[in-house]
């Protein structure tokens, strides 16, 4: 036997009623992912600011806990990136119901979109993220990681090459030579042209993913405040 269909709303006034409750609960989930991408923005400054004290606070301390602090924030900004595309599906529905039913509430005048409902409820029926892991990253990176991943870079260039801050703690302000910041910049095993050249393919692609710039689309179309 099967079970009886739920009953939808019969009037506009109960149709009213659903749509505030709805708007209600999926600010709260927006609300909700939005806390836990500041929470990920906060562990990486922390992280950051740590990490450059215990660096930069005494020439015993070795260059590779820069290093150590450059992975600790790609894997902030990768689970960051994750809990963005979460967030970003909830403040799509949002952004929906604000735009073509509360705005028109407030101010009527412009013709609504017919659809905005249709695609919530195929949202609703199906969800699907609006956002890849690749942009996801990229837009995480322009708003927040880029300084961390700068600030981090110009420590370790000091680390390196200010013999101050070395082991032997050299009375020298500068470096002394090129082949003197290369052999810095060895990490145990692994010589230092070779960490040198994996720090500038890391930083290339940094700067690529800040720098590109692709064409907005759904909400970014609409306004320019956005996470």
């Amino acid at each position: 036997m099967e079970s009886p269909r739920p009953a939808l709303p019969a009037s506009a006034g109960e149709v009213t009623n659903t749509l505030s409750h709805y708007y209600r609960g999926e600010l709260g989930r927006m609300t909700s992912w939005r806390d836990r991408i500041d929470r990920t923005s906060n562990w990486a400054i922390t992280v950051s600011a740590a990490l450059l004290s215990v660096s930069l606070s005494s020439p015993t301390s070795h260059h590779g806990v820069l290093l150590f602090g450059m992975m600790l924030i790609t894997l902030l900004l990768v689970i960051e990136a994750r809990r963005y595309r979460f967030f970003d599906i909830y403040r799509a529905r949002i952004r929906q119901l604000e735009r073509s039913y509360f705005a028109e509430i407030l101010s009527p005048g412009t013709a609504p979109r017919s659809d905005w409902a249709a695609k919530i409820a195929a949202s609703l029926r199906k969800p699907e993220f609006l956002l890849s892991y690749r942009a996801a990253i990229r837009r995480r990176l322009r708003r927040n990681y880029c300084w961390m991943y700068l600030i981090l870079l110009l420590a370790w260039c000091l680390k390196i090459t200010t013999p101050k801050l070395q082991t032997e703690g050299d009375t020298q302000t500068q470096a002394h030579s090129w082949s003197y910041v290369v052999d810095n910049a060895a990490l145990g095993p692994i010589p230092g042209w070779a960490v040198i050249s994996i720090v500038a393919v890391l930083y290339i692609g940094i700067l690529y993913g800040a720098l590109l710039r692709e064409t907005e689309r759904g909400e970014f179309f609409h306004g320019e405040a956005h996470v």
